[in-house]
């Protein structure tokens, strides 16, 4: 493994600690994400390390969550003309 090769490798793997640092939680946030498969890692020699590319999922993701609960929210104040942009019709005999 060449020195450029190990570097690389060192900013691919992030440690949980690390990561707790890049999302601005505590460690014990990540380990919870961890263990729920929300954020895979693998365990390599007795620690545990995160793939840089699967953080930055894992951000992505919740940007999506965030994003669409937000919609929900909208949705759940708007009622059925705004919704449908037009009165429901109505039908006379």
């Amino acid at each position: 493994m060449t020195a450029s090769n190990s570097a690389r490798d060192r900013e691919r793997f992030l440690t949980p600690t690390d990561a707790a640092e890049v999302l601005n939680v505590p460690v014990d946030d990540v380990f919870d994400a961890m263990q729920s498969g929300e954020l895979p890692a693998i365990r390599v020699g007795g620690h545990w390390r995160i793939e840089h590319d699967r953080l930055e999922r894992f951000i992505e993701g919740r940007y999506e969550e965030t994003r669409r609960m937000a919609l929900w929210q909208q949705a759940e104040l708007a009622d059925v003309v705004e919704l449908f942009d037009h009165y429901p019709r109505t039908t006379t005999n």
